[in-house]
């Protein structure tokens, strides 16, 4: 049989020695120590690195590069981050979000990120704006990379009439994950109230959910515990994220023992965001000051799935950013001291299958039968990989080769 691509002398983690991989008719065909059918493109590897294309599980498209015409967050807050967005989303067009998210999106897929999930405040501010822009810019890039959107209503449900009723609206329009954003209710019984209207609507259009979920620095933060509670009563295990999740960070060792074991029966899936929560958590705090990121090494020990995101991209939470799931894999390390080997390729599936998972992306992982998408890094493993977060060799989707770079050194100097 003849191949479409034939990849030499790659490194796949956990496999002992280098592999030939076989790419046909947007499938792997063949993994083996050396492979010889004719291809139409033949790549040699040199020994680097390949691992699935990255999987983003949580971004914020609408939002994207909106810091090129917003104030600056002073404070550097969540709250005034937040309040920032207030006029900006009045003068929101479904085009110009569109351009804006399609430049984030041009630089994922250079990076290698071949699924994404994004949230779209969805609130009577910006009405359906965010979610039909982001939905324009999911349509252009179609064939490149597969794109879910999330209803995210950020100022609330209870306290922000009219917002349940826009979720339905744009769900209806193409939306595909109910979101959430408990913590930001007037009271305890409002956030529990928040929780059930975002399974109300879940369980009318068969959906996921994806919740912010106490993004707060307030240990005494309690959501994530209702979620778990709701996600089994309501029989959505293994359809249920949680982002953020900050306050877990904060929780006292026997409640959070007990919050994580609940997050595990129901079967629900975790996000960590090391980049905007180290940067916003603890802002104000003398020290010791807290850090905000969820417990991972825990949760993960628990046998919960944990994957990490971007979330934010130069906009009023965060300055930085490049949807490079090499840049925030590196992050995390150091955030949830991640240093070993066996936790450094932990990491690696934090990127890759453990956001897959969350996701439920079928077909997922280099193995023959599966959707071909890989992605070459100039690295001989993980930590290279993390270490110099170098631009990808090359980027395959379905079976195509749509990105390539080549890094070359020049040195004037002897020593």
């Amino acid at each position: 049989m003849s191949l479409d691509i034939l990849i030499k002398n790659v490194a796949l983690a956990n496999i002992e020695g280098l592999r030939d991989i076989g790419i046909a008719k947007g499938r792997f065909v063949g993994i083996e120590k050396s492979l010889s059918q004719p291809a139409a493109l033949v790549l040699d590897a040199d020994g680097r690195m390949a691992v699935p294309g990255f999987v983003e599980p949580h971004i914020h498209l609408d939002k994207a590069l909106i810091s090129e015409r917003a104030p600056v967050n002073v404070s550097g807050t969540l709250t005034e981050a937040i309040e920032i967005l207030w006029e900006i989303k009045r003068n929101y067009t479904i085009e110009e979000i569109a351009d804006r998210a399609s430049r984030v999106l041009t630089r994922a897929i250079e990076n290698g990120v071949s699924r994404l999930r994004s949230h779209v405040d969805v609130d009577p501010i910006g009405g359906t704006r965010p979610a039909e822009g982001v939905i324009r810019a999911r349509d252009r890039f179609r064939d490149l990379i597969d794109i879910q959107i999330v209803a995210f209503p950020q100022e609330g449900i209870v306290k922000s009439p009219g917002t349940e009723a826009l979720m339905r609206q744009v769900m209806r329009l193409g939306v595909d994950v109910v979101g959430g954003m408990p913590f930001n209710e007037a009271s305890p019984q409002d956030s529990r109230r928040h929780i059930e209207i975002v399974f109300d609507i879940a369980r009318e259009f068969d959906a996921d959910i994806d919740m912010h979920v106490d993004e707060t620095d307030d240990p005494a933060a309690r959501t994530l515990e209702i979620v778990a509670e709701l996600t089994v009563s309501h029989g959505w295990q293994g359809r249920v994220t949680a982002g953020h999740t900050c306050a877990l960070a904060g929780y006292p060792r026997d409640y959070a023992d007990h919050v994580i074991a609940r997050l595990r029966d129901a079967n629900v899936n975790m996000i960590a965001n090391p980049a905007t929560n180290l940067m916003l958590q603890g802002r104000l705090d003398d020290y010791p000051k807290r850090r905000g990121v969820t417990q991972v090494k825990e949760l993960l020990a628990a046998g919960v799935n944990v994957a990490c995101g971007q979330d934010c991209v130069h906009d009023t939470f965060y300055p930085f950013g490049q949807n490079d799931p090499l840049e925030i894999a590196f992050l995390l390390c150091h955030a949830s001291h991640m240093s070993q080997p066996a936790e450094i390729l932990t990491v690696m599936d934090m990127v890759t299958g453990n956001g897959a998972k969350a996701l439920r992306v079928a077909d997922f992982g280099v193995a023959v039968g599966g959707v071909a998408d890989l992605v070459v890094l100039d690295a001989r493993d993980a930590r290279e990989a993390f270490t110099t977060r170098t631009p990808r060799r090359w980027v395959i989707r379905r079976g195509r080769l749509i990105a390539e770079a080549k890094v070359e050194r020049q040195r004037y100097f002897d020593r």
